[in-house]
């Protein structure tokens, strides 16, 4: 009896064996790897945002869609992260507002110094021109998935203090190498040399006294490490300096349904996070630079030069760099 017991069991064995192996299976995808480049280091508030995000994206794809991101410019400058996305080195970036310029030159006018007096009046000028912007860069081949900000722009220097821009004369300031307005502005002022530089180079040239001067965020200066090379710090902000989130058309378009709906949702709740904890961590930032930092505040004569300094940028910049109806759309809309 027990030999009969044994040879249906085994019977029943063979059975679902056949049964597993011409049952229909279900699909098991491998996962899409989306690779992201930006300037910032991890362990700054921008990665910390990311990495909160990357962790979003693998839970809610159930493993089906990972980020790949890599920090602190080690896929270069922002003009080869653009540059890499075009090549489909990578997929997606966080650029500020000069890798935004190298997707679509328009949207840089948003950081034309002197322009916005307030964070809201960039919000609004930028939710009035925002979707001719990304229309812009789709056409361009890209996706602005969710803008982010990167910090209002002060001048820091070492050695000396900037009140007024003629002081600019006979130092030695950064010019980011692919930035379409910073050159505009030493025309503008005269009778100074820049030193054109990518970022990664900045640092370097700090170390060596090779510059002694920037334009830039205070968070940003911060977490690149550059704050502990200067002393002082002007008063009042430049400019406000924006940022997005940005990814291949072509890559974007190629993920399955499901998967591009999880990665857009995602990045713009991350852009989202971007906008509202940098300008928190930023007016931080530049509160714990006035603790070290000689703070210089400019004379009422010495802040109407670098109103009537940023006046005479605009009007350039409107003689071939932006379209004359977009400088003048954006300063009406900064009013």
């Amino acid at each position: 009896m027990a030999r009969g017991v044994i040879s249906k069991v085994l019977a029943g064995i063979a059975m679902f064996t056949v049964m597993v192996a011409v049952a229909p299976r279900h699909e098991v995808r491998a996962a899409e790897v989306i690779k992201i480049g930006t300037i910032f280091p991890k362990g700054s508030p921008w990665g910390k945002v990311f990495e909160t995000w990357s962790k979003a994206v693998t839970e809610k794809s159930g493993g089906n869609l990972e980020l790949q991101l890599f920090y602190n410019q080690s896929q270069g400058d922002e003009a080869a992260i653009v540059a890499k996305i075009k090549s489909g080195q990578l997929d997606g970036g966080f650029v500020t507002g000069t890798g935004l310029g190298k997707v679509y030159k328009p949207i840089l006018a948003l950081q034309m110094p002197g322009l916005f007096a307030s964070w809201a009046k960039l919000d609004q000028a930028r939710n009035a021109v925002k979707s001719e912007f990304e229309k812009g860069a789709k056409d361009a081949g890209f996706l602005i998935a969710g803008w982010g900000d990167v910090g209002v722009v002060r001048v820091l220097s070492k050695g000396f203090g900037i009140p007024a821009p003629t002081d600019f004369k006979g130092k030695k300031p950064f010019q980011w190498r692919d930035d379409s307005i910073q050159p505009v502005i030493f025309q503008v002022i005269g009778g100074i040399a820049p030193v054109p530089l990518n970022i990664p180079e900045v640092l370097p040239n700090l170390n060596t006294g090779a510059i002694n001067a920037l334009f830039a965020p205070a968070l940003m200066a911060e977490q690149l490490q550059w704050t502990g090379k200067l002393d002082n710090v002007l008063n009042h902000g430049t400019s406000y300096a924006i940022g997005a989130i940005v990814f291949s058309s072509k890559r974007f378009d190629a993920l399955p349904e499901d998967l591009r709906f999880i990665l857009n949702d995602t990045a713009k709740v991350a852009a989202s996070a971007l906008t509202t904890r940098i300008r928190s961590e930023d007016d931080a930032a530049f509160g714990r630079l006035k603790t070290k930092m000689t703070v210089i505040t400019p004379t009422a004569e010495q802040q109407a030069a670098w109103t009537q300094s940023y006046s005479m940028v605009r009007q350039r910049l409107a003689q071939g760099t932006f379209a004359p109806e977009l400088v003048a759309r954006l300063e009406e809309l900064a009013k």
